[in-house]
């Protein structure tokens, strides 16, 4: 079976074929096809079923293309493997989920079916429990959702916590205000909201409050009311601040609470606020729990090996 594959201009065969055209080749050794140039674009030939998938495998990596975005290794490997493991995603599903951020964040795709449930999880539900170990995209596509659903007008402000919990170290010794102690907690939130939002735009709608970042013990006597609030590292807060925080939840808002049961920096006899309210909140209805396995993790190929050992 053989299908031609056209394309408007130059500018797709760049963002689509990748530097050197690598991502031809990856798709190549992926399914096992082959792919020719040709004046009004490609030539992908090979078994019938294969190049069926190809077929789809470009329409949807199209999508990113559309919105000027660089198609790269991994947007192709993780879409490939997940459309052959699960029987319930195509690539049609793949590109409805995607996220919509800033013109700098581009799009945001959900890469296992762990993190399209995830993300289905926080459209349809109030209130989402994310738990899993590192890597597995928790936080990131988190602050993605809150993202759009800024842009979008769905929420007035964006409100990110973690609990400022030292794990081995002593806070007070650190130099500076509270404020500066408790900034490196808080930096990988900054640093996901950097990826998806110009430095400029973050500083401005934080100075006007439209982007709070602050340690959970902030959260206390608040009413959060039209926001998007997501508490990081939940499983470092005590039982009782997880219900001083879940009480903040006011009228028009979205909470993600997220975190990693195994890692926990509390003393090791303590019980941790994530772990609680999973346990008293697990079987009600209107609140969803998410657990993410190593099968989600989606950084370097050694942080799965790492978790799985």
């Amino acid at each position: 079976m053989e299908f031609l594959l056209r394309f408007d201009n130059n500018r797709d065969l760049q963002l689509l074929f990748g530097r050197y055209d690598q991502n031809l080749k990856i798709i190549e050794k992926e399914l096992g096809i082959k792919i020719l140039r040709a004046p009004e674009g490609i030539k992908v030939s090979g078994p019938d079923a294969q190049v069926q998938k190809a077929d789809e495998l470009f329409h949807y990596l199209m999508t990113f293309v559309e919105k000027g975005k660089d198609v790269k290794k991994a947007d192709i490997v993780y879409a490939l493997r997940l459309v052959e493991k699960e029987e319930s995603v195509d690539f049609k599903r793949l590109a409805k989920e995607r996220i919509e951020v800033s013109v700098k964040g581009g799009l945001i795709t959900p890469k296992t079916k762990g993190q399209i449930e995830y993300i289905e999880a926080i459209k349809n539900h109030d209130l989402v429990f994310c738990i899993g170990p590192a890597g597995t995209g928790k936080t990131y596509l988190a602050i993605a959702m809150a993202v759009n659903a800024l842009k979008k007008g769905l929420v007035r402000r964006i409100i990110l916590t973690r609990p400022a919990v030292e794990a081995g170290e002593n806070l007070g010794f650190l130099p500076g205000s509270m404020v500066e102690k408790v900034l490196p907690y808080l930096r990988p939130l900054y640093d996901a909201l950097y990826d998806m939002m110009e430095a400029e735009t973050v500083e401005q709608y934080t100075e006007q409050g439209i982007i709070e970042v602050a340690p959970l013990a902030f959260m206390r006597g608040r009413t959060l009311n039209e926001a998007f609030v997501i508490l990081d590292e939940a499983q470092n807060s005590r039982p009782d601040q997880m219900k001083m925080f879940l009480t903040r939840m006011g009228f028009d808002s979205k909470v993600v609470v997220i975190g990693d049961v195994t890692q926990s920096d509390l003393p090791s006899a303590e019980v941790n606020g994530l772990a609680e309210a999973n346990r008293v909140l697990g079987q009600v209805p209107e609140i969803k729990f998410i657990h993410l396995t190593s099968d989600d993790t989606v950084r370097h190929e050694l942080v799965q090996k790492i978790i799985e050992a």
